[in-house]
């Protein structure tokens, strides 16, 4: 009997890999037919902006679906599938039972992914909303992919983001603070997902660098990610994980996902909170430090990085990538050398020269700070930024056939 028994659970398991097997090929298959036809998908309901116009006026660039060696088709798709890492490989607090099947049938989706457009979401509230445009403003400068900008804001302020729609569900996103200068690419940091492992969701930088001024290990009255903290400016997230996450947490040995642990964490610390979402943040990867990829602080670098002295390594070696003007530094005079950077990006428009109308300009003002300690290092603001204006005079040239001037830099 038990032989026939192992006979019988020999011939299930041959049978349900050959299901295996025969699902994969109809998914590649699929793949296959695609892109004997012209490798076109079916649109999905893609939302493009031309925010470039609202805020540059005419001539300004525009953000969507452009001509392209690729053609703009392999823009207009609608998937949801993270493609750094198949669901199979996902552990089970992560994805749950649905992920092999998910995979098996999606699979075909994966490699669509890379080229996709990039989300970035802010929240523009009060007086940010020139804050929230020079920011846009910086992402549209410097960025090679589609952008697509998802604006959470007051009533009073939706008439001037009325071109802006909000997709309901995205892979991946990247939200910023209104008080972000991107001196990069999004692309760069965008790029960063594909470094995540199989359990992190989400990427931040540290609160601070030198624990001797750090504010979570001094004052902090509820737990908090690794020695300092992590700082929410700058959070890179792969959506479709963090949905399916379950969160360890404590207040219950149940865990929780996203939208379950919230509200619990406020309630209970509500009074031990200053920062708000950032201590909800900390708190939540504090219980889950496996699913958080930390960055470098080059890329959300802030005063506390040079005002008692220079303590970003990363930023003083390659320069800073992108810049995060917090305690409103960009409207006073406590750091004229992050409100030089505000100023000159803010006054910048599209279709400017940016070697003469943004570069010269600003070197001259920021000599002019260096009696500040964040102005003695003033190149390391200088850095990344100029070589993300060559590059872009280089991408320029080639696109347009024109040999390029090294003489401008």
């Amino acid at each position: 009997m038990r032989r026939y028994l192992r006979v019988l659970v020999l011939c299930l398991g041959c049978g349900f890999c050959s299901l295996l097997y025969s699902l994969n090929q109809f998914a590649v298959n699929l793949e296959e037919e695609e892109s004997g036809d012209g490798g076109k998908l079916k649109a999905g309901a893609a939302s493009w902006l031309t925010v470039s116009e609202r805020i540059a006026g005419k001539g300004a660039r525009s953000v969507g679906p452009k001509e392209s060696p690729g053609g703009s088709d392999r823009y207009n798709k609608d998937v949801s599938l993270s493609y750094w890492n198949p669901y199979w490989m996902l552990p089970s607090d992560v994805c749950g039972m649905n992920c092999f099947w998910e995979a098996t049938f999606r699979y075909r989706l994966m490699k669509t992914q890379s080229s996709d457009t990039m989300h970035l979401a802010v929240v523009a509230c009060g007086e940010r909303l020139e804050e929230t445009i020079t920011m846009i403003k910086s992402a549209i400068i410097f960025s090679i992919q589609p952008l697509q900008f998802h604006i959470f804001a007051e009533d009073q302020l939706h008439h001037r983001f009325k071109n802006i729609l909000i997709l309901k569900e995205v892979d991946s996103l990247l939200y910023v603070d209104t008080d972000i200068l991107f001196l990069r690419p999004v692309d760069d940091i965008w790029s960063l997902l594909k470094k995540f492992n199989s359990t992190q969701i989400a990427a931040m930088a540290p609160e601070h660098e030198e624990p001797r001024i750090g504010w979570y290990n001094r004052f902090a009255r509820h737990p908090y990610y690794g020695k300092t903290g992590v700082n929410s400016g700058v959070m890179l997230m792969n959506m479709t994980r963090m949905r399916r996450k379950y969160f360890k947490n404590d207040m219950t040995t149940v865990r929780l996902q996203w939208g379950e642990i919230l509200m619990p964490l406020l309630k209970k610390y509500k009074l031990n909170i200053t920062w708000g979402d950032q201590d909800l943040l900390n708190i939540m990867f504090f219980h889950n430090p496996e699913s958080l990829f930390v960055f470098p602080c080059q890329w959300n670098y802030r005063p506390d990085h040079c005002i008692y002295g220079s303590n970003c390594r990363e930023a003083e070696e390659e320069g800073i990538f992108i810049l995060h003007g917090n305690r409103g530094v960009y409207h006073d005079d406590k750091q004229p050398v992050f409100r030089a950077v505000y100023e000159a990006l803010r006054n910048c428009s599209f279709e400017d020269d940016k070697v003469h109308s943004l570069l010269h300009p600003l070197e001259l003002e920021l000599q002019k700070t260096v009696h500040t300690y964040c102005g003695r290092i003033h190149k390391i603001f200088m850095k990344q930024l100029t070589k993300s204006i060559r590059d872009n005079y280089v991408r320029s040239s080639k696109e347009r056939d024109i040999p390029f001037n090294e003489q401008s830099f």
